[in-house]
């Protein structure tokens, strides 16, 4: 019996997330008609603003110091990379030239960032789990944060990257 989102724990949500954007990626690229492909790549954008925002608030500092700080930096800046993108695309529409091309793209970034995360050993999501951190807190903190981040986000928030130069939130 598949498990609802309320009772999953932190990594399968991650997982069911990851599983999502990767069908509505998908029907983006078998879509036809400029109005389909819209919607659908706002879609996409939402579900990653959302994604990213319960990683990096509750996720990653969760897994901070308990599994190879290497991954979860990596993570940080692979986030911030998509962020770019996702900006790009809400910003613009089919009718540009690199509309598509720059959802492709996204596709390829975010099925690579899934790869790092899920990999089966050396994963950050194993890592995590053997680390011992408590999924099942980590999980409801998680679904109490995507509630405020899809009302954010909703409301045509931008993603703010944290990584890159020049931005107002990079880590010392």
């Amino acid at each position: 019996m598949t498990q609802t989102y309320e009772e999953m724990d932190a990594i399968a949500m991650l997982k069911a997330d990851h599983r999502k954007v990767e069908d509505l990626f998908e029907q983006f690229e078998t879509a036809s008609g400029k109005a389909k492909k819209q919607s659908l790549a706002e879609t996409i954008c939402l579900e990653l603003k959302v994604h990213t925002a319960i990683e990096e608030e509750v996720f990653y500092p969760a897994c901070r110091g308990k599994i190879e700080d290497d991954l979860v930096d990596e993570a940080y800046v692979e986030h911030d990379a998509a962020k770019v993108l996702i900006n790009e695309i809400e910003a613009g529409g089919p009718d540009e030239k690199f509309y598509d091309a720059k959802v492709k793209v996204l596709s390829e970034m975010i099925e690579h960032h899934v790869e790092e995360e899920e990999k089966r050993v050396e994963g950050m999501f194993s890592q995590a789990r053997s680390a011992g951190l408590d999924m099942d807190a980590l999980a409801d903190e998680m679904r109490a944060h995507k509630k405020t981040a899809t009302a954010k986000f909703q409301s045509g928030k931008s993603a703010q990257t944290t990584t890159f130069e020049g931005d107002s939130g990079v880590a010392a």
